[in-house]
């Protein structure tokens, strides 16, 4: 059997770093565990940084660009000529995400998968023109096998740049009308869900939006019912951005780049990523809990707890990049809290 890129051994974990984190955590002028869940996260960022005292910079963000077929169902509040207006207000800097990147002092790049509406060329975006959007996957598959795998290839690339920078962290962040219902159907299908249990408003859906997003999906899935795996399901449902943002968590996780991924769609990307090679999981951090019903019955599968709970439902990255400032503060506490020893404090007695 052919072994594919995406199942080559990601990169090890450093558990002497691990446990070096952890017996430095036993010394900080703090008790033990009085931190929460910040105090269990920083051994863990150790193993995968390989340092006692890791950082998390320089941070990395590269948002997928790619339309959907499905958006001919009616399943979105928006028109898909937003998702080429969207590059341009990326390449503008007048995105969140722009404004977050900035903050972050985060390198920031846009890669357009394929968009349904001509919007190239856009300085400093990559224009990969996989095609003019996916076809509607309530009728056809959404794409070739032969495209997915570009798709995971371009995100893979990604991730090749992001680690020829050095970069310690990486984003994906995503824009395309139509997303939440692929995100949707290919949740459904990877999960054996019903789409009423994952399906959300998306952009603004009323409830009768909801119900009809639903039905499209049933269809879908009784279309595609003699799929049985992971990248068949993807090449069937998925989306350019989507299958690129699956290539690049699972690139990062072999060169040994820690991820955070950030809402529904980009969870669903993750869930994709882990199906496809398991050990990729412990380089995947989750940042927020989408306000997307079906991110939830996502992040319980993937036995993942996110970092923050706000309602997002924004996409582009833009819940993880709100994260970023709360992985830092953890690093610098780790670093520069004083030990007992060297503030003359005394430790707890027996």
């Amino acid at each position: 059997m052919t072994e594919h890129w995406w199942q080559a051994p990601c990169h090890a974990l450093d558990e002497r770093a691990r446990q070096a984190a952890l017996a430095r955590d036993a010394q900080l002028t703090k008790p033990g565990g009085a931190l929460g869940r910040i105090d269990a996260l920083v051994p863990q960022l150790a193993a995968l940084r390989g340092c006692e005292r890791p950082s998390l910079d320089p941070v990395w963000i590269s948002i997928f660009a790619g339309d959907h077929g499905v958006a001919a169902e009616g399943i979105s509040a928006f028109p898909q000529s937003v998702t080429g207006q969207m590059l341009a207000n990326f390449v503008n800097g007048g995105a969140a995400i722009n404004v977050l990147a900035r903050q972050l002092c985060a390198k920031l790049e846009v890669v357009d998968l394929g968009t349904a509406t001509q919007v190239g060329p856009l300085p400093g975006v990559r224009h990969l023109s996989l095609g003019a959007g996916t076809a509607n996957f309530a009728e056809a598959p959404a794409m070739s096998m032969e495209v997915c795998l570009q798709a995971m290839q371009a995100g893979r690339d990604s991730a090749m740049r992001a680690n020829g920078e050095q970069s310690a962290l990486f984003i994906g962040g995503e824009m395309g009308i139509g997303n939440t219902t692929t995100a949707a159907a290919l949740a459904c299908a990877l999960l054996e869900c019903d789409p009423h249990n994952l399906a959300g408003p998306g952009t603004g859906l009323n409830a009768a939006g909801v119900a009809h997003k639903c039905a499209v999906i049933k269809r879908a899935l009784v279309l595609h019912a003699g799929c049985h795996d992971t990248l068949g399901w993807m090449q069937r449902l998925g989306g350019f951005e989507l299958a690129a943002l699956t290539g690049a968590y699972l690139a990062c996780a072999q060169q040994g780049i820690v991820v955070l991924v950030d809402g529904f769609i980009c969870g669903v990307a993750a869930l994709c990523a882990v199906r496809l090679n398991p050990a990729c999981r412990d380089w995947l951090l989750f940042a927020h809990r989408s306000a997307e019903p079906g991110h939830l019955a996502v992040l319980e599968a993937l036995d993942a707890r996110p970092l923050l709970d706000l309602g997002l439902r924004l996409g582009e990255g833009s819940g993880a990049a709100l994260a970023v400032p709360l992985l830092r503060l953890a690093c610098v506490l780790h670093e520069q809290m004083a030990t007992f020893a060297e503030a003359a404090v005394a430790e707890r007695g027996a």
